[in-house]
């Protein structure tokens, strides 16, 4: 599951890169739950929230439906 939540990132990663941040995957867990590192840019961005439930999370659980929730760490 950990690669199909890589591949459904990298999807992502462009998008993020364009506008000078990143996102790095830490863990996957085995109740559904991934844990992301938002970095550059979006480290420190107020919409960064938003960038991950309505962007990555939305994504990740369209590519990998066993995901159940995306959290930042």
């Amino acid at each position: 599951m950990k690669e199909e939540v890589q591949k459904a990132i990298d999807t992502i990663r462009p998008s993020l890169q364009a506008d000078g941040g990143d996102v790095e995957l830490v863990d996957v867990s085995e109740d559904g739950i991934v844990k992301v590192r938002l970095t550059g840019a979006c480290q420190g961005c107020p919409m960064s929230q938003m960038t991950l439930k309505m962007g990555i999370e939305k994504v990740i659980k369209k590519q990998v439906p066993a995901i159940k929730e995306v959290v930042s760490i």
